[in-house]
Order: structure tokens, then C-alpha cells, then sequence
């Protein structure tokens, strides 16, 4: 056998993932650090006996079917499907497929699955609490800004988590007994706007929905509401860390460690509907002291015993 001939058989035998992104590689290189740890605990490490094919729909979310459309017309072994529109772009394109969706994906809430113990068909992964967390995050800005009646939500409308977070955050004020301003971005000048009319609605407080799109505008809505100075609550830790006063959500590292061990497993043999959808044991409070104090806030004693990580 030719040595040609012997190499292209070796990447042919090469399983190859496709990873479909509804938004932008991830920043921190840590959570996709942790994905990659997951497959490397099943056996794969990329390159060396395994190949990844990434598409990313950088916030365009009407570019998601023909980007899933390519991953499966290169047959590709798994799709990860990262977030709930490329979740649903993926079980679009294919019924064979594996998929394993993470990250950002409510299965039974967006009607994925039928069922966390027994998602049947070619569908796994791990839940992400995207609408679960949002009543949690306007109750922790409440108790570190009582004094704000107003608290304004900041969504993306074209995300279908839009109308869900909406509804229990609103329901969450009613029983603070606050009032909830909706605003609404989809792009970087919409954004703008939207702090712009904070004063307007007279809002005494944020809370950031949770979007690929807002976290890829990460430095721009923490630099809005430093310049606005109002007390915002972000859904990820990176937010925190890059100057937002207080972010609450489950870590993104943990859940794409899973994700990456359940596709080791589809790849070694296992189906799909044998691996029951995971929901997410690791959250992550963190709060940014030199932000409060910029605010001139005194963060509760019992939000600070509960944080996992405090920046000063």
C-alpha cells in the first residue's frame, strides 16, 4: 500500500465531530479547555484520533440550517449542538445523525425532548436552565439594590428563549412586588438604545437575559452599564470578570466537560436515547467588589457568603 493511500485511509477511519455554534468561538478558552477534557476522559483527543469540523453562526441565527445542512452532508459522526437554535437547526438537517446539545438549551421547555430520563430519538446532551435561573438572578439584584422599584430585562427577540424569559421574570417582580421594564436588542446600536432608555423608564437596575449575541458583546454592555451606572446581573462568570457588578449561572465548563464525555460515549457505541439529558449540578455566583464600590453599593453579607468567587 502506497503511503498516500495508507494516510488516507487513517483520516477516513478518524471519527470527525461536528461542533454547530449558535454564536461566536467562545472566549474563554477554558470552557472549550473543559469540552476537550470531557472527550479526552472517553479516549479522544482532536488531531491525534479525532477531527473537529466547526461552524459558528456568529448570532445569525438564519444561517444555522445551512451550516447544520453542511455538517451533515460531510457525514459527520456527532453534531454538538451548542445552544437552542442550533439545537433545532440540527434535528432539522438529520434523524440519524447523533446530536448531543449543551449549553444555553431548555430540551423540554423548547419541546427537544419528550423526556430528561428517556429523549428517544437521535437527541442528548445537557440541560442549560436558560428561563430556570432568570427568576434567581432579578431576586439576587433585588436584595443587593432593595431600593430599585424599577428593574428593567434585557432580551434579544429573535432568540425563542425571549418570550419564556420574559414571562417568569415578570412573574418573579410581581412577587418582589417591583415593576419589570422590558427592553429589547438584536443588534450593537439596539443595544445602546436600550441603556439609553433607562433613565427614561427610570430603572434602578439590569437584569442581562441570557443570548450568544449578549455574550459576544460582552465588553460593550459591561462598559454600558459602568457608563450608565446602573447595577446590572449578567448570566456568566466572564461578564463578572471583565468589570459587571454580579453574574448567576450554571458553569458553562462543566457542561461542556459532559457534553464531551457523552459524545466519547456515542462515538465508543452508545445510542443517544440510552444517555438520559443531564441537568446542571455547578453554578457559579460571582461578584465584583470594585464595581460595587464604583456604584456606590454595599454588597449584603448574605450574598457574599454564598458567592464562589469575589473580585476585588
Amino acid at each position: 500500500m502506497k503511503r498516500r493511500d495508507f494516510v488516507l485511509l487513517q483520516q477516513k477511519a478518524m471519527p470527525v465531530i461536528g461542533f454547530l455554534g449558535s454564536g461566536w468561538p467562545d472566549p474563554n478558552e477554558a470552557n472549550m479547555a473543559a469540552f476537550h477534557r470531557g472527550l479526552s476522559e472517553a479516549g479522544y483527543v482532536e488531531g491525534q484520533n479525532l477531527a473537529i469540523e466547526y461552524r459558528w453562526a456568529e448570532g445569525l441565527y438564519d444561517r444555522l440550517p445551512a451550516l447544520a445542512a453542511d455538517l451533515v452532508g460531510r457525514q459527520v459522526d456527532v453534531i454538538v449542538a451548542s445552544g437552542v437554535p442550533a439545537t433545532r437547526a440540527a434535528r432539522s438537517a438529520t434523524s440519524t445523525i447523533p446530536i448531543v446539545f449543551g449549553v444555553g438549551t431548555d430540551p423540554i421547555g423548547d419541546g427537544i425532548v419528550a423526556s430528561l430520563a428517556r429523549p428517544g430519538g437521535n437527541l442528548t446532551g445537557v440541560a442549560g436552565l436558560v428561563v430556570e435561573l432568570m427568576p434567581k438572578r432579578l431576586e439576587l439584584l433585588s436584595e443587593l439594590v432593595p431600593q430599585a422599584r424599577v428593574i428593567a430585562l434585557l432580551v434579544n427577540p429573535n432568540n425563542a428563549n425571549a418570550a419564556p424569559q420574559i414571562r417568569d421574570v415578570r412573574e418573579a417582580a410581581r412577587a418582589k412586588g417591583v415593576q419589570l421594564q422590558i427592553l429589547k436588542a438584536s443588534s450593537e446600536s439596539e443595544i445602546v438604545a436600550a441603556f439609553a432608555s433607562l433613565v427614561q423608564h427610570q430603572a434602578g437596575a439590569l437584569v442581562v437575559g441570557t443570548d450568544p449575541f449578549f455574550t459576544s458583546r460582552l465588553d460593550q454592555l459591561v462598559a454600558l452599564a459602568s457608563h450608565h451606572a446602573v447595577p446590572a446581573i449578567f448570566p456568566r462568570r466572564e461578564f463578572a470578570a471583565a468589570g459587571g457588578l454580579i453574574s448567576y449561572g450554571a458553569s458553562r465548563g462543566a457542561a461542556l466537560r459532559q457534553v464531551g464525555t457523552y459524545v466519547g460515549r456515542i462515538l465508543k457505541g452508545t445510542k443517544p436515547a440510552d444517555l438520559p439529558v443531564q441537568q446542571p449540578t455547578t453554578f457559579e455566583l460571582v461578584v465584583n467588589l470594585n464595581t460595587a464600590k464604583a456604584l456606590g453599593l454595599t454588597v449584603p453579607p448574605s450574598i457574599l457568603a454564598r458567592a464562589d468567587e469575589v473580585i476585588e
